[in-house]
């Protein structure tokens, strides 16, 4: 059998497979810091369309030929650039395997969450209950606020410093 036989025979193959179509902007190769794991998590998630929040972790590392640690990194790097929302990343991810945090931010996120109404106050108030002050404090809500969560939580930008 010829190339061109088998070409034209993997070309009707291709087309009668069901199988999504997605148009990805060529815009994501000329984005500054994105490596090919970020870039091929855009894919994955690009393939997905209007339901990126129906696919998980797993699948999107699975999908990618890669590890869940480097998928999450992936898109910690897609977020920060905004080619992906944070909400979809959170929703994907979760807070606790952020790894862009800290044990005292994630703390912290999980407190204000269930303390809508906190202040900073007494926020610093509570930190005489441990070993923590008001520098590590600070530094965990300028670590949230970094990473987006005062966007997702605006109870969070109440606090703010």
């Amino acid at each position: 059998m010829s190339n061109d036989t088998q070409q034209t025979q993997q070309t009707q193959q291709t087309q009668q497979s069901p199988g999504r179509s997605f148009t990805v902007s060529s815009e994501i190769f000329a984005t500054p810091n994105l490596d090919i794991y970020a870039q091929m998590i855009y894919f994955v998630l690009s393939s997905f369309s209007s339901d990126a929040l129906a696919v998980n972790v797993h699948e999107l590392a699975r999908k990618g030929r890669m590890t869940i640690k480097q998928a999450i990194k992936a898109m910690q790097d897609l977020t920060e650039q905004k080619l992906i929302s944070h909400k979809v990343f959170r929703h994907l991810v979760g807070e606790f395997q952020d790894d862009r945090l800290s044990w005292a931010a994630k703390g912290l996120l999980t407190y204000c969450k269930e303390h809508p109404n906190i202040t900073v106050k007494e926020l610093l108030a509570l930190s005489d209950q441990s070993d923590e002050n008001e520098t590590t404090i600070r530094k965990a809500l300028l670590e949230l606020k970094h990473a987006g969560y005062f966007d997702d939580y605006p109870e969070l930008s109440k606090i703010a410093i």
